[in-house]
């Protein structure tokens, strides 16, 4: 085995383990989030052991909506799979968006190349609060196979770990951002019927 196959699988043994620990303690906030939440205790009290699993997240400035759905989903996926679904990034306010795509410029030399994995604040749905990164692999694979129902959808092919809420109309799935030639907060879309998956 290389050292490279050593590596992963400890990562997977870690990731593992990290996932029974926040489902253990899950179980354990059940109780207590029933008190606080007499009507979500288990979307709560998951919510409680995710947000002490990934305690740099942050879902602030998430709309109302946006926040509800990804919570939903979120504690579906530990429920229902042992999935955990952490947010490495959420809402950015005009001058993190302007700055990231600033940056992404210098790096790449251009605006339509920086528009490969950046968009400009008046086009990101993260500056309308709607979009989320997520981590880990897992996390954004389950999501992708079933955030649907919660409004959640992948975005980009390059970006696994994007995904918006949009409760109204599944989005068609573009290469890049690069590619969005919809205006803000008008994605477009696909009927249901019409998309695979």
């Amino acid at each position: 085995m290389t050292e490279s196959h050593v590596l992963a699988a400890r990562s997977i043994a870690r990731q593992r383990l990290f996932a029974v620990l926040t489902y253990a303690l899950a179980v354990l906030l059940v109780p207590v989030a029933a008190l606080r939440s007499p009507g979500h205790p288990l979307r709560v009290a998951a919510n409680w052991a995710l947000a002490l699993r990934f305690p740099t997240e942050s879902l602030h400035g998430l709309t109302p909506r946006t926040r509800q759905a990804l919570e939903a989903a979120r504690s579906e996926a530990l429920w229902r799979h042992g999935v955990l679904i952490g947010v490495t990034s959420g809402y950015r306010d005009l001058d993190q968006q302007r700055l990231l795509f600033r940056r992404e410029v210098h790096r790449t030399g251009s605006a339509w190349a920086a528009r490969t994995r950046v968009l400009p604040p008046d086009e990101s749905a993260h500056v309308r609060g709607i979009a989320v990164d997520v981590r880990p692999p897992a996390g954004a694979h389950w999501l992708d196979r079933h955030g649907g129902k919660h409004g959640l959808y992948r975005m980009y092919d390059n970006e696994w770990w994007h995904f918006e809420y949009h409760p109204d109309v599944r989005p068609r799935r573009l290469p890049s951002p690069r590619f969005s030639c919809a205006r803000p907060g008008h994605p477009v879309s696909e009927t249901a019927g019409q998309v695979s998956g």
